[in-house]
């Protein structure tokens, strides 16, 4: 059996504008000027409070908090008012598509987002049900830290070997390496492609039509995947 696991924001969703609005609401409730879009993109994938911690810095830990909670007011509000939706990128769907229609293929999810934002994200494009285990930062450490991954594994029963990282940040690359597991970069979320490689990417595709020859060359399939 195969796992193959994604993260959310970057590598199925585009969720940066969403991303963005919540961090100036959290700048904005302590009084904080916002940085600039590369900088604060560049946390996506950490847990929210690791997030908000990494960009203001140690001298500003007392804020996080409070940063942290006007961005979640923020997220269920604009869920609430039908305004949180994130687009999938392009053959995001098409690729789930393809592996759920294997049976030795599982899929999962690792990431930074809180279990009530994947749920979400699931529901509005209909993709519930198509992810065996499911990874937060509600239940596990930031990345890159490997528990995400490790769990994954525990609860599906899936060896290291078998299993790869699909993810746009070096979070990702390190969370898998960290594992033990595969680590298969996405070159359309936040991190671009040298980042991905010096986290310990094995491979690094440009869109998801690229993704099950990635796969098959990772996993060394006993015949092919696809």
């Amino acid at each position: 059996m195969y796992l193959v696991i994604f993260d959310c924001d970057g590598t199925l969703a585009d969720s940066q504008n969403s991303i963005l609005h919540g961090l100036s609401v959290g700048y904005e409730a302590v009084g904080l000027p916002m940085p600039d879009r590369r900088t604060a993109l560049s946390i996506v994938g950490l847990s929210l409070e690791r997030a908000f911690l990494t960009l203001v810095g140690d001298e500003n830990a007392h804020l996080v908090p409070q940063m942290s909670a006007a961005y979640r007011q923020s997220k269920v509000a604009r869920r609430q008012s039908g305004e949180d939706f994130d687009p999938l990128y392009p053959g995001t769907r098409e690729a789930l598509d393809r592996l759920s229609s294997k049976d030795d293929v599982l899929l999962g999810i690792a990431t930074g987002k809180a279990r009530r934002g994947v749920d979400h994200l699931l529901k509005v494009h209909d993709l519930e049900g198509r992810f065996v285990t499911i990874q937060t930062a509600d239940t596990s450490p930031s990345k890159p830290h490997p528990d995400m991954i490790l769990q994954a594994m525990a609860e599906t029963g899936a060896e290291p070997a078998r299993t790869v990282m699909v993810g746009d940040t070096s979070f990702d690359m390190e969370m898998a390496c960290s594992a033990g597991t595969h680590a298969l970069g996405v070159s359309w979320g936040y991190h671009d492609h040298d980042r991905l490689l010096g986290g310990g990417a094995h491979t690094v595709i440009n869109h998801f039509n690229e993704l099950h020859g990635a796969l098959d060359a990772l996993l060394a399939f006993d015949g092919e995947l696809i």
